[in-house]
């Protein structure tokens, strides 16, 4: 019944007697993604669907279907509007479905993928806003343990279009939960992992933080902070041993970034003291407010060609102003416009009082001798 279920899998099939799917929007080594319609409330949503439980055995399987629940639960405890909310966990021929809300978006890895790199004030945006959702996430214990540009989504239509959101938390795990990976499984992407855990440490909170910096390393250096190699071997080894790439190209994100992804976990800031250096490095001190919520946009309120589809793109938005800039430290006064040189009196001296007065009255005696002279 199952290997039946799973064989007509597609567009139109009813998963639960509720959400119909329409069209795959993308799969990895978990599961696929399809675009669905929530037939009870008539929203479309996103909902995952395992793939990788066949030909395993039945232990196996049980592990992959837990930690499907597991996401679930632990998604659906925070709430965020950075980021991607969970609705549902639903079983359909014995497997759990996963209902998460639908952002109709691209991921910064694809964005990327279009503009090779990303500026620093639009990935400064990015970076507070992710940071402070998973800053309300270490709150409530909750470590994402996947960081990386392609779990970061930015909404690039609709009324949404520039609002970026972290998704995935497949891998994430609450702090109070006992783990049941052997020592030596590595759990995250190679490209963004922390020393600690590539030398085979449990992620943590500060783990999380790191494999923020890294992902907005990426996204401004248009490489990964451990280089390109295809050897997934050959980066953990370099991040074991902590062999970052001094950056080149973050501005004044670059303190920030070095700061998160400082070697030694216990040196590095908690996640919303992460999300306040990077408002301060780039926009000054008190503005959040100005950037959580809003969508990411240039520096003169437009959003960004990679951030939106077409007609879109370059358009203001509806709902923000430009951006705030920190004041330049010590920066130079401009100089006081010059003015053009006039006479005055003042100019000439001294004496330039009496010298005006005996001009006056020799010009008066003069036009008095005239006007003798023509009566006469």
């Amino acid at each position: 019944m199952t290997e039946r279920a799973r064989s007509i899998v597609g567009p139109d099939y009813l998963v639960a007697g509720r959400y119909r799917l329409q069209s795959k929007l993308g799969g990895g080594g978990m599961g696929a993604v399809w675009l669905a319609t929530d037939r009870l409330l008539n929203r479309d949503v996103a909902i995952k669907q395992v793939l990788s439980t066949a030909g395993l055995s039945e232990d196996e399987a049980r592990v992959i279907r837990d930690q499907i629940v597991h996401e679930g639960r632990v998604a659906a405890k925070l709430s965020h509007e950075h980021a991607i909310a969970v609705y549902d966990v639903v079983l359909e021929a014995g497997e759990p479905w996963l209902v998460m809300e639908y952002l109709p978006s691209r991921s910064v890895a694809k964005a990327m993928a279009l503009a090779d790199a990303l500026s620093p004030i639009e990935v400064a945006q990015i970076g507070a806003q992710v940071a402070d959702a998973l800053a309300t996430a270490h709150a409530a214990g909750i470590v994402h343990r996947d960081i990386k540009p392609g779990n970061i989504l930015v909404a690039d239509r609709g009324a949404e279009v520039g609002k970026v959101k972290l998704s995935d938390f497949g891998i994430s795990r609450g702090a109070g939960d006992l783990s049941d990976e052997p020592e030596d499984v590595i759990t995250g992407t190679p490209a963004y992992l922390p020393p600690e855990v590539a030398r085979g440490a449990q992620p943590t909170a500060a783990s999380d933080v790191f494999s923020l910096g890294a992902t907005l390393y990426t996204a401004i250096e248009g490489h990964p902070p451990y280089g390109i190699e295809e050897d997934n071997e050959v980066i953990v080894t370099r991040a074991a041993m902590a062999q970052i790439i001094p950056p080149t190209r973050s501005g004044a994100l670059t303190q920030v970034l070095l700061h998160m992804m400082e070697p030694a976990p216990q040196r590095r800031p908690t996640m919303a003291e992460a999300r306040n250096e990077i408002l301060t490095a780039v926009f000054g001190p008190g503005t959040g407010p100005y950037i959580l919520g809003a969508p990411v946009r240039t520096e003169d309120g437009t959003i960004p060609a990679w951030a939106a589809r077409n007609s879109a793109a370059g358009l203001r938005s509806p709902h923000s102003t430009p951006l705030p800039r920190p004041p330049r430290a010590n920066a130079p006064k401009a100089p006081a416009p010059q003015r053009k040189p006039s006479f005055t009196l003042s100019s000439l001296g001294p004496n330039a009082a009496p010298l005006a007065i005996a001009v006056g009255l020799l010009i008066g005696l003069l036009i008095l001798i005239v006007i003798l002279i023509a009566v006469m």
